[in-house]
């Protein structure tokens, strides 16, 4: 059983005593991680971040591994569609996503995660619900722009874990939520096309099976949806509604927010590296089942179970990114987090180029498990440096860097839809590749960079820990200051 840790003296506030160690000053966030312990607030928002995220690709990436079987004729049992069509309807499932992520990221700064996270769910399970109405190609990429909504809880994901963590445990906190999240990818693939769509077929024709087999997924994306709305937390002190009444929150412009967000340089430069990582996720998670199909001629169960590889990968992948993060920055700081940020995308984009020219199932399965592994550290190493950028903004950051990944799903997408499979995969290792080079350009304020810069006195003291923590690397609310207080008064009027 856990024992409870007293949280200082007695505020307005939800609890008055945690099952972790937190922060007094910061605004009780943890400074450890319990993962046996589902006690709240900390420790239930951070598993139900990572399951609502996990089941948002369970609904999400559904479909993905029955491609092969719907894009057959109408007398094989499928709708009849090209390979220009099925990507067509791959662009469109993250789409939706990148849309919503820009929008969630400064709604998490108003309205916080957890209703966001639940309300999303339940939307993305009625299309999933509805995958066997499709008749066509325009009716399938409609539907996967729908369902695509609801892989924006991965913002959702990201906050709720800033919200609740500190900033020396919130690397390791996102990385292992993102990636534990990110592993819907890999079980959807095994479930839907080697487990659930062999099942269906027993008891009726191949047709029947995938136009019903996705009602799983959807039953089960609404239910948890509305469950984590009622059993958890916005925050340490409560839920946002009420810290607002009782005035320990102050009212925040979702418009302020982004447009603080947005404004800085790093936010755009962390969203292109992102899309070099995350959204190479994304294309595999798209592309790897059908391109085992193609290239070594498995069948759609073996193909499926094959291209699970790379989403099982983020069992502990993500959380090794952010690991490493965590403690190369304790070492030497900001630079520490960049070094490596870059080291893994340059091997990244190295390992596609590799992949590419492999022509043998037993090599490309080996580097598939090694080129997966840096992909998602890359990920987790991103969300490590994301909550320096601006402190008092970062659910709109997050949100901004998120939608990162699916533009560069979207421009991969484009590429393997235009290109044969050898050059669309040398166009993204290349897009890769040039990514990394970009990590020399970020420069955080108070924060040594990789060319230019220098450590703050506050901020050395925070990483040796030799004195208090640094305010400008602190994950906070933002604080009701007479510029934001302006802004804020402006979008009311």
């Amino acid at each position: 059983m856990s024992t409870a840790v007293a949280s200082g003296e007695a505020e307005i506030k939800k609890y008055q005593t945690y099952h972790v160690k937190v922060d007094p000053d910061q605004d009780d966030k943890a400074t450890e991680i319990k993962l046996c312990n589902f006690g709240r607030p900390h420790m239930r928002a951070f598993h139900c971040s990572w399951m609502g995220f996990f089941t948002a690709f369970f609904i999400w990436f559904a479909i993905a591994p029955l491609l092969p079987v719907i894009k057959k004729s109408p007398e094989e049992g499928g709708i009849g569609l090209s390979r220009q069509e099925i990507w067509t309807s791959n662009i469109c499932s993250v789409l939706g996503t990148t849309f919503m992520r820009f929008i969630n990221g400064p709604m998490c700064d108003k309205y916080g995660a957890r209703i966001l996270m639940g309300v999303l769910l339940m939307f993305a399970s009625i299309p999933c619900a509805l995958t066997g109405l499709v008749n066509d190609a325009a009716s399938l990429a409609i539907l996967r722009f729908f369902i695509g909504l609801g892989g924006s809880t991965f913002v959702c994901c990201q906050f709720w874990t800033s919200r609740m963590f500190t900033k020396e445990v919130a690397g390791t906190a996102n990385a292992l939520v993102g990636g534990w999240g990110n592993l819907g990818g890999g079980v959807t693939q095994l479930v839907m096309g080697s487990v659930l769509f062999p099942l269906f077929q027993t008891g009726m024709s191949v047709e029947m099976a995938w136009r019903t087999v996705c009602i799983v997924p959807a039953v089960v994306g609404f239910f948890l949806g509305l469950l984590i709305i009622f059993i958890s937390d916005d925050a340490p002190k409560g839920n946002y509604k009420e810290m607002k009444m009782n005035g320990t929150m102050p009212e925040i412009s979702a418009a302020a927010s982004f447009r603080s967000g947005a404004m800085n340089i790093n936010t755009w430069l962390l969203f292109l590296q992102y899309g070099c990582c995350f959204g190479v996720e994304l294309t595999m998670n798209n592309a790897a089942a059908s391109y085992f199909v193609n290239e070594f001629g498995q069948t759609v169960a073996s193909a499926a179970a094959i291209a699970s590889i790379f989403g099982w990968m983020n069992l502990f992948a993500r959380g090794i990114g952010g690991y490493v993060s965590d403690k190369v920055n304790a070492r030497m700081g900001m630079k520490g987090r960049l070094i490596w940020q870059g080291a893994l995308l340059v091997v990244e984009g190295v390992l596609i180029f590799v992949f590419a020219n492999t022509k043998s199932l037993a090599g490309a399965i080996v580097l598939m498990v090694i080129f997966s592994t840096i992909v998602q550290a890359a990920e987790g190493s991103t969300y490590g440096i994301v909550p320096y950028v601006n402190p008092a903004v970062t659910g709109s950051i997050a949100g901004v860097v998120g939608a990162g990944g699916n533009v560069g799903a979207v421009c991969f997408g484009l590429g393997f839809r235009q290109m044969d499979d050898l050059q669309a995969f040398y166009l993204m290792g290349g897009c890769v590749l040039a990514s990394g080079i970009l990590t020399a350009f970020i420069s955080i304020k108070g924060h040594a960079g990789l060319l230019c810069g220098k450590d703050s006195e506050q901020v050395i003291a925070a990483y040796k820990r030799t004195g208090a923590p640094a305010a400008a690397t602190t994950l906070q609310v933002p604080e009701p200051d007479a510029e934001v207080v302006e802004e804020i008064e402006g979008d009311k009027a």
